[in-house]
Parts: C-alpha cells; structure tokens; sequence
C-alpha cells in the first residue's frame, strides 16, 4: 500500500536551501555596495561586489588588507565592437585606497571578468553655474564640468599616465582630443590593447571624444 505525498509536503522536498555560507557570503558582499537610501543594486553590482569580496577573503591574496577598505558606488557595462568593458564606480573618499592598488585590483577583476576590460571611475560631484543656490559663495575649480572631465580622463587610462594632449578641429566643427600616454606604460598592464576602450568609456561618460596613442619618436 502506496500513499501518494501531499502536494504541500512534495514542494517542501523540492525546495533545496541555500549551500551553507552562500546566504552569508552574500550579505557580507552587499557590503562593499554604497547607494542612495531606497536604491537597490543591480545585477552587475551585486557581480562586482562578490568579486571584490572574493578578493578580500582570498588568503593568498596581497591586496586583501587594502581592498577591505574599498566599496563601490556602481557599475556599468559598455558593450563594444570585439569587447565589453566594465566600468566600476568608487566613492571619492575611498578612491585614495583605489589609486594605492590600482593596477593589481584591476589585474585581479579582470580575471574575475574573464574577456572584460575592467575601468575604474571615480564618483565625482559636478556644480553648475547655479552654485550659489546650494549656498556656496565660490565654485571650487575641481567641481567645474571642464575639471571633472580631465579627472575622467586620467581616471579611464589609470594606472597609465597621460604625456600630453592635442585638441584637432574637424572642417564641421567637431572636436577629437588626441591623448598621448607616457611610452614607458606602452607595454604595462595590456595598455595598448585596451586603447579603444579607452576612447569608447570616455564617450560614454562625457560625450566627448578622445583618441589614445603612444607618441612615435
């Protein structure tokens, strides 16, 4: 004699808990995302957050001390001709940690984000001419659109440094900035495959456009 099981009793069996320390591990992870009150994470930002938390718990890692330090404001995919990008916002008052671990944290994402370029972006804060409504007598310099735009820009190439730059006008009007990189990063950190990508997140952010070389002798 067979009892067939109750549906109720069926659907407690197929349902399977969480692996133990997943649910956890989750939440520690959540951690590392800092967003308005209200505004949940994305998909993407949750990825991010997990992978900084792996780095953060790796025990052979030589960075986990300082990535404990780092959380992320958010995170955005770029998806280009050959490739994606993905461009990770920080905080400003934590980017002091970031630039100290610059290029090995984005060594280390990029192998959390197999075939990504990974960029790293600082969160800045823009003032318009209407500052004085906001109650500020003067418009700090590094607040301007001009100084948050050539932020950006050493942000997208970081840890490269930029040698120089050269603004050419087309016979339309158009502007492309031509941004030279110091020639001893030329072959540092897959810098020079990653010029297009450059070009294509400093687009995006700021509308702008720039073109990335090495200077020739």
């Amino acid at each position: 004699f067979w009892l067939k099981p109750s549906r109720r009793r069926f659907s407690r069996l197929a349902a399977r808990p969480s692996p133990p320390g997943a649910e956890s591990a989750m939440i520690n992870a959540r951690k590392k995302i800092l967003k308005e009150k209200g505004v949940a994470p994305t998909d993407l930002e949750e990825e991010v957050a997990k992978a900084l938390f792996d780095i953060e718990v790796t025990p052979s890692s030589d960075i986990k001390a300082d990535v404990r330090d780092i959380c992320i404001s958010g995170a955005q995919e770029l998806d280009m001709k050959t490739r994606t990008a993905v461009i990770i916002h920080f905080p400003y008052r934590i980017w002091k940690h970031v630039r100290k671990i610059h290029g090995r944290l984005v060594r280390e994402m990029e192998k959390k984000f197999s075939k990504k370029h990974v960029v790293f972006i600082a969160q800045r804060t823009m003032l318009d001419k209407n500052f004085k409504r906001k109650g500020l007598q003067v418009r700090p310099r590094s607040r301007t659109l001009t100084a948050v735009h050539e932020a950006i820009l050493e942000d997208v190439v970081a840890p490269s440094e930029i040698a120089g730059k050269r603004t050419r006008i087309g016979v339309d009007g158009s502007k492309v900035m031509k941004i030279m990189l110091d020639p001893k990063d030329k072959d540092k950190e897959n810098v020079e495959a990653k010029m297009s990508t450059f070009s294509a997140v400093y687009k995006k952010l700021t509308n702008k456009e720039a073109q990335f070389v090495f200077p020739t002798a």
